[in-house]
């Protein structure tokens, strides 16, 4: 287990910490096809060592600074801010893309965007221009994520309250789990309570004092996401950090799906890799079972028709994850309630999909290629244990029954992150 040290950064803006000079180290993006292209450009290099970086539990340090200077972590910034304004069809396609060579680096930028939605949604135009200028530069959010002691994840017990005398400053306290992102990240933003009780977002910038991340995750999949704790003790914040979060709780917004969205697209991801391995292994086995004449398992009846009905599922969630992309691209300005729904309708669609195809594949691989895949030397596993770990995150079985409630009842499904 390590702790993160704060460290020192000027002060630049009244009421806010100054921002690392990025000005020669992030590329800007211009457009969706170039986003996908770097996207592909990256995942080829990191495919290189992402077996050995499961196995040896070796964080990508460097791996998301190439993220972060390729301009891939700005490509959702409106266009209207100097940013690309990329679709959500084309974000849910550069996590996927990531996330079939390393779905530990397609998670760990996820809450960025997640924030970034948010922030887009309820941000004042200062807090907007501060920070869409520090990821245009670089800068990358992290997430502090539910707390263990809660009923439940949207239960919150970290708290932010005012300094006597001083309106413009506050000290937040609080432990969060769960915190994807945050050890990699320049800011780490938390939900937390105000003193009337009202949910604010806090952007704590990674060097202040108070703040510490634990890297204490040990899941047995997506090892190397560094989902730990975060501790805010007597955390120093200014008012300008704080973002109510009102018109999320109260207005029609479309920040559950695009999470839910990105979530999905990380879980085909894994598929996949995962079939991809599967159909290189088949073509390199040369033994068969005792009760079969077939020369090569390629050959085998029963393999090959295993392998079409994996590749027609997988095809199935990626199409449902791009029809539930499409449905967010869709939406007209200002959202309306009917419009969230059939977006969390359409996401949890795709999202049951992506679970099941990705827990399938990677379990099937070993059946369909054998005994040999269970080597160490492959470490074919990560694919089941990342797809495990990371499916867990929103169990399918309540979209199962929110997407029947909707057409049934007419229901809309629930109005939160996990929806």
């Amino acid at each position: 287990m390590s702790v993160v040290t704060p460290q020192f950064i000027r002060t630049q803006i009244k009421g806010m910490p100054a921002l690392p000079d990025f000005s020669t180290a992030a590329h800007r993006i211009q457009s969706d096809t170039e986003a996908i292209a770097i996207a592909q450009h990256l995942a080829h290099d990191f495919k290189q060592e992402a077996v050995v970086r499961d196995r040896e539990r070796r964080l990508p340090v460097a791996e998301m600074v190439r993220f972060s200077t390729s301009g891939l972590g700005a490509i959702t910034v409106p266009s209207s801010h100097g940013g690309a304004g990329v679709s959500w069809a084309t974000l849910a396609e550069v996590i996927r893309i990531i996330s079939v060579v390393d779905p530990a680096i397609g998670q760990i930028p996820q809450n960025h965007f997640g924030i970034l939605n948010v922030l887009e949604q309820t941000g004042s135009e200062s807090q907007k221009i501060f920070f869409y200028n520090a990821v245009l530069g670089g800068a990358r959010l992290g997430n502090a994520g539910p707390e263990r002691t809660t009923k439940n994840v949207l239960d919150v017990g970290t708290r932010i309250t005012k300094i006597s005398g001083n309106d413009n400053n506050y000290l937040l306290n609080g432990k969060r789990f769960y915190s994807t992102g945050a050890l990699f990240a320049d800011w780490i933003p938390t939900k937390a309570l105000d003193e009337s009780g009202r949910s604010v977002f806090v952007f704590v910038a990674r060097q202040s004092p108070g703040l510490s991340i634990v890297d204490d995750w040990s899941g047995f999949g997506q090892r190397t996401t560094a989902s730990g704790t975060v501790i805010f003790d007597q955390v120093r914040v200014s008012a300008q950090c704080v973002v109510p979060l009102e018109k999320i709780v109260d207005q029609a917004n479309n920040t559950g799906p695009v999470s839910q969205l990105i979530q999905a697209a990380i879980d085909v991801g894994i598929a996949r890799a995962a079939l991809e391995d599967t159909v290189t292994f088949l073509h390199q086995k040369r033994c068969t079972p005792d009760d079969s004449s077939l020369a090569l398992d390629t050959s085998d009846p029963f393999i090959v028709s295993d392998i079409g009905s994996l590749f027609i599922r997988l095809h199935a969630a990626e199409a449902l994850l791009e029809r539930a992309a499409i449905t967010l691209d869709q939406m007209v300005s200002p959202i309306n309630f009917e419009q969230m729904a059939e977006a969390s309708v359409n996401v949890a669609e795709a999202k049951v999909l992506t679970t099941e195809i990705a827990l399938d594949a990677s379990e099937k691989l070993f059946e369909l290629v054998g005994l040999e895949t269970t080597s160490a030397k492959y470490n074919l596993d990560r694919h089941w244990r990342n797809a495990r770990v990371h499916t867990l995150h929103d169990p399918v079985r309540w979209k199962y029954f929110s997407v029947g409630n909707y057409y049934l009842n007419e229901i809309a499904p629930p109005r939160h992150a996990w929806s």
